[in-house]
């Protein structure tokens, strides 16, 4: 019976669509920030910066949250 709602919990989490929107916008942002620091150099710095902020942030509230 346990397998059961495991395997239907899990199939549910695959239908669920909440949050998708954001994930997309995500990872188009990350893609035009690649593509900005790879056509203009002076840019890499300051996004590799950032990009190190977010890393750090993300995993403090993962290590937070645990």
């Amino acid at each position: 019976m346990k397998r059961t709602i495991d395997v239907l919990y899990r199939l549910r989490i695959w239908k669920d669509t909440k949050g998708q929107d954001l994930i997309e916008y995500a990872l188009m942002a990350g893609f035009v920030a690649v593509a900005a620091g790879s056509i203009m150099p002076g840019v890499a710095t300051s996004i590799s910066r950032i990009f190190s902020k977010v890393a750090s942030v993300m995993s403090a509230s993962a290590a937070q949250g645990s």
